[in-house]
């Protein structure tokens, strides 16, 4: 079964659907995490076909039990998985992100497009934490200390309480959210090409997340769930939680896409890493105006023009080693039928 798909301004007319979809569970044990990396080389924990559905359990990235229990969380709120994650998992680095992890697509190949629609994300623990560590963040020469602190959350208000007088808005979401590169181990940290550590706010539960696949089944891993984050996620935590996040997976063949690409029910939104805050603006700016171009079939000249009068570029975060910027164009602008 085929179907016609705008994938963020590439038509595509050959995403691929198993005969009769599936839905998977994948839980957070030893065994389907992957601490730290995304890897072309990875055991899949899990292998699905085009157009299954995953709901994918995460932990937070606020440490073992003890580290939370000393910051004042109650032992039975933290979800029991943690312990045997933390006590047998011995294949660590170069990154701390515990990734729930790999899922393999089955018709996924180098050259094809992953689209990632994420239907549904539920906050798993009443607390977040956040902090920052010596050397660490947008500002280590100003703050060349660490500190931390634990925000609890009220899920049925979806309200953050950071501090007395001041509550947080929940708007649950994972910072990380990727596919393996070609070759071999990569650190979590960065967010490049293959997305990975991305800390986009805009990707919550009913957007769409578009990557080009570089290895074989793809390999899509997902965690560093945040409750919510201000863009920048200047001191280099958000308000880190427990997640499941509900994904469904379609494979598009042989699809040109060079960086990730994602759509909200009314935003388009192009992407754009590097170490480089200027080049990644660049990059985010160019793909936009490309996208403008391929689908809205303006003349680039124009796209460049529209860009600066209705496109926001937004820094997604700062402190990953590749910063993040993204451009966002309404759909609204568009009123031709």
């Amino acid at each position: 079964m085929f179907r016609a798909l705008l994938v963020s301004g590439v038509m595509i007319g050959s995403a691929l659907f198993s005969g009769a979809q599936q839905q998977h569970t994948l839980l957070a044990t030893p065994n389907t995490v992957a601490w730290g990396y995304y890897s072309g080389m990875a055991k899949p924990a899990l292998t699905v076909k085009s157009g299954d559905t995953v709901m994918m359990q995460t932990l937070s990235t606020c440490g073992p039990r003890e580290r939370m229990i000393k910051g004042g969380v109650k032992p039975e709120d933290i979800p029991a998985y943690t312990d045997a994650i933390y006590n047998e998992v011995k294949d660590k680095g170069p990154g701390g992100h515990i990734l729930t992890g790999p899922v393999a697509i089955e018709e996924a190949e180098p050259g094809d497009v992953l689209e990632v629609q994420i239907l549904k994300i539920d906050i798993d623990a009443n607390f977040a934490c956040n902090g920052f560590g010596l050397h660490r963040g947008f500002l280590p020469m100003e703050f060349p200390y660490s500190r931390s602190r634990i925000v609890p959350l009220d899920r049925a208000k979806m309200i953050g309480h950071f501090a007395p007088g001041i509550d947080i808005p929940l708007h649950p979401f994972f910072g990380s959210m990727g596919v393996a590169p070609a070759g071999g181990k990569i650190d979590s940290a960065p967010p490049f090409a293959h997305a990975g550590n991305m800390d986009n706010k805009e990707l919550v539960a009913g957007t769409t997340l578009y990557i080009p696949v570089a290895a074989k089944g793809a390999l899509f891993e997902a965690g560093d769930g945040h409750a919510g984050q201000g863009n920048g996620e200047v001191d280099i935590t958000a308000l880190e939680t427990y997640l499941t996040g509900t994904f469904k997976f379609i494979v598009h063949k042989k699809q040109a896409l060079s960086w990730p690409r994602a759509e909200t029910p009314d935003y388009y939104i192009s992407m754009g890493f590097s170490p480089d805050l200027k080049e990644a603006t660049e990059h985010a700016l160019r793909d936009m105006i490309d996208f403008l171009v391929e689908t809205k079939h303006m003349t680039r000249d124009d796209a460049y023009m529209l860009s600066s009068v209705a496109v926001d570029l937004d820094i997604t975060q700062l402190v990953d080693g590749n910063v993040g910027v993204h451009a966002m164009c309404p759909k609204k602008i568009f009123t031709a039928k």
